[in-house]
């Protein structure tokens, strides 16, 4: 992975673009909704960015760019018209430790801006590396139809009833459990009965757990779409015999949840105990051992390539 991805908080970020035309406008486009403090130099301004100075969102600056002008800001992008110019600025601004973006040219990119969909507090970013942007913009056009407009006020009313769950609900894992079943509820939408559900969501927190068994020798990356969202509720993997550092493969590593914990598989009464805790796990076994698993827990899921 070259490059990894960040989510910036932007309050007080200081930010130069160095051109005005409309390359320059589309950065300004997509930095004008977010909390930063913009300026922008160029000798030529589009009447573009001289509305976002007339509306008091950017300081503007009608000149050449100087040497003197690349100090006491965070990121900086370079879009003029000047190949050479861009270059060298970048390099300048390199030498001082302000990250720089020089548009359409990666290599002297210390970051690269993705594409974006928006949905307010929901943000999905897609990267190619600088490779395929055509491809990501289609990736982004697919995400825009499946994600609606209500999930930007949707998430607000999320945040506003955050602390309230906190006070009401003190365990982690119930608060899990609280918001999973308010989405299942509630769905994407946000309407007059959203505050409804919000309220029956409380009602019952208490619920069996999830065991769900994979073939140590199945390739995960197989596993069928089905499969994904019950692997990112994982609590706990199991597993005997270790294929990597921390117990388990990179492609089943890349479908759980992060902070899921690695330990050793229990025996069957203790798997009951924690099932009927409410703990969702899976069992990485090899063969003979998963047959001996699914037999004693018939309500246990065995995911399996092209199947489950």
């Amino acid at each position: 992975m070259q490059y990894f991805p960040l989510f910036v908080d932007t309050n007080n970020l200081q930010v130069l673009i160095i051109g005005a035309g409309e390359v320059a406008t589309r950065k300004l486009d997509l930095l004008s909704r977010t909390e930063a403090d913009i300026t922008v130099i160029a000798p030529d301004i589009a009447q573009e960015i001289q509305s976002y100075h007339q509306k008091g969102r950017i300081r503007l600056h009608r000149r050449v760019i100087e040497a003197a002008d690349i100090a006491d800001y965070d990121v900086i992008y370079m879009a003029t018209a000047n190949e050479q110019l861009n270059k060298d600025y970048a390099v300048l601004a390199t030498q001082k430790g302000i990250w720089v973006n020089v548009v359409d040219n990666p290599s002297f990119c210390r970051f690269i801006t993705p594409s974006i969909v928006d949905r307010g507090r929901l943000v999905v970013a897609i990267s190619t590396a600088g490779a395929a942007p055509v491809f990501a913009r289609t990736i982004r056009s697919r995400l825009e139809t499946l994600l609606p407009q209500s999930l930007s006020p949707l998430f607000d009313f999320v945040a506003s009833k955050r602390t309230e769950v906190q006070q009401k609900i003190s365990s982690g894992k119930d608060r899990r459990l609280f918001w999973e079943r308010f989405f299942k509820l509630n769905s994407d939408r946000f309407d007059s009965v959203t505050e409804a559900h919000y309220q029956d969501a409380f009602s019952s927190l208490a619920a069996d757990g999830e065991i769900l068994l994979l073939d140590e020798n199945d390739n995960a990356a197989l596993l069928p779409i089905a499969a994904m969202p019950l692997l990112q509720k994982i609590e706990v993997i199991y597993r005997d015999s270790p294929l990597t550092e921390n117990g388990v493969s990179t492609d089943i590593n890349e479908l759980i949840r992060r902070d899921a914990s690695r330990e050793a598989v229990p025996n069957f009464s203790e798997i009951a105990a924690k099932y009927h805790h409410g703990e969702r796990m899976l069992l990485v076994l090899d063969t003979e051992k998963l047959k001996k698993f699914k037999a004693h827990f018939p309500m246990a899921k065995h995911l399996q390539p092209g199947a489950l």
